[in-house]
């Protein structure tokens, strides 16, 4: 794979952990959440992720400054463009994970960030289209099981945001994993045992 055909073109490191509240703040902001994930397919000026995002590039660069300041963005690279430079701003890692938060005000602050609820809306379209892929399963299992199958949910997610761009739809993944209170069957016992198959 060459340069060019890396997805993003710039390096990163594969995950930061946040707990510090000025970055929960960002991470917060719906419009800086856009920022973070048009950069995951490549770096891009201020005049780019404006134009991306449909927003005075005043109010953008405001938010991409707010980004580097909590270490979520950094600058990759620049370019001299006749007696300016152009700076192009990328993620400093490809996996945001929020850590063990302490204070209450952290806690309910994470807690609007719920991007399934993101994801929800967004599908709100496609499914009146009916144009929408989804699948929700239920199982019972112990959460050790449970930290090895999200470690492949989030290797799958880098996955599919590593796929070479093109076309001219963008499409959403979402995973999600989280307790219920869905039912159960209770354990099954010898004289419940299932017959053998005919």
């Amino acid at each position: 794979m060459s340069v060019n055909d890396r997805i993003p073109d710039y390096d990163l490191d594969d995950m930061v952990v946040v707990t510090a509240p000025a970055q929960l703040r960002a991470l917060a902001d719906p419009l800086r959440g856009s920022l973070l994930e048009l950069v995951l397919e490549r770096a891009a000026t201020i005049t780019e992720l404006a134009d991306a995002v449909g927003r005075p590039k005043s109010t953008v660069a405001y938010h991409v400054h707010l980004l580097v300041e909590t270490g979520l963005f950094r600058i990759v690279r620049t370019r001299r463009v006749r007696a300016i430079e152009e700076r192009y701003y990328g993620r400093v890692a490809r996996t945001i994970y929020i850590g063990a938060l302490h204070r209450s005000e952290d806690r309910q602050l994470v807690a609007g960030i719920n991007g399934l609820a993101q994801a929800a809306a967004e599908a709100e379209a496609a499914h009146a289209a009916d144009d929408l892929r989804c699948t929700l399963v239920h199982a019972r299992i112990p959460v050790d099981q449970v930290r090895a199958f999200w470690t492949e949910v989030q290797e799958l997610a880098r996955r599919f945001a590593q796929i070479p761009r093109s076309g001219d739809q963008v499409y959403g993944f979402a995973a999600g994993l989280y307790p219920t209170e869905a039912p159960t069957l209770p354990p099954a016992t010898a004289d419940r045992q299932d017959p053998t198959p005919a």
